[in-house]
């Protein structure tokens, strides 16, 4: 889930009064009350959400900090303002690198590429909250959809883990939802296929 998130430079103020910070750093609660007050005073927001396949696809020729640079520029290119700064969250070890397409295409701007934006600029932080809420919603829709708490979703919830390596054990390949270029995936296809062990008279056993 990807946001970009506009506000007037005057009530860049009214942020900060509000409470918005990185997102990890607030509670569930804390971002669901303040997703309806960061709404309602941006000037503009736009949301992607892309689906496991459309990754996996574009996961065979860019990698996903590209992927993510190429999502955030277009949602930026889809505002109806004209930007006087761009604050962004570097999905890249070189932040300046990450940036430099952005100074391209909005030369008239003053664009801040940053590691961990969102801990140091109050916008990026409201655009991390909406994107942190859209997402763990749309998580607790595919619970709901399978019938059964899949956890956070993120790779060092042992909830998530279990799902997948039960999911994956009972059926032998993920739910549509599960990116299969996911690291996590990758191992867990891994390791089932090395718990099969073929004995001398070349059947299978799981161990």
């Amino acid at each position: 889930m990807i946001c970009a998130y506009v506000i007037e430079h005057e009530k860049h103020q009214d942020l900060k009064k509000m409470g918005a910070k990185d997102s990890k750093l607030l509670s569930k609660n804390q971002r669901e009350t303040l997703y309806p007050q960061l709404k309602n005073i941006a000037a503009d927001i736009k949301v992607k959400h892309l689906s496991a396949a459309e990754i996996d696809e574009l996961r065979r020729s860019i990698s996903l900090n590209v992927i993510e640079q190429q999502i955030m520029l277009k949602l930026t290119k889809e505002l109806k303002h004209d930007l006087e700064g761009i604050y962004i969250d570097a999905a890249d070890v070189n932040e300046k690198r990450f940036g430099l397409v952005f100074e391209k295409e909005f030369p008239k701007a003053k664009v801040i590429s940053k590691h961990q934006a969102d801990k140091y600029f109050p916008v990026v932080s409201a655009a991390s909250i909406i994107a942190k809420v859209e997402r763990d919603r749309a998580v607790k829709s595919l619970s709901l959809e399978v019938g059964e708490d899949i956890g956070s979703g993120y790779p060092a919830d042992p909830k998530t883990k279990n799902f997948l390596k039960k999911y994956y054990s009972q059926y032998k390949r993920f739910p549509p939802f599960v990116r299969e270029s996911w690291d996590t995936a990758k191992r867990i296809r891994k390791g089932h296929s090395d718990s099969k062990i073929t004995d001398y008279f070349g059947s299978e056993k799981k161990s």
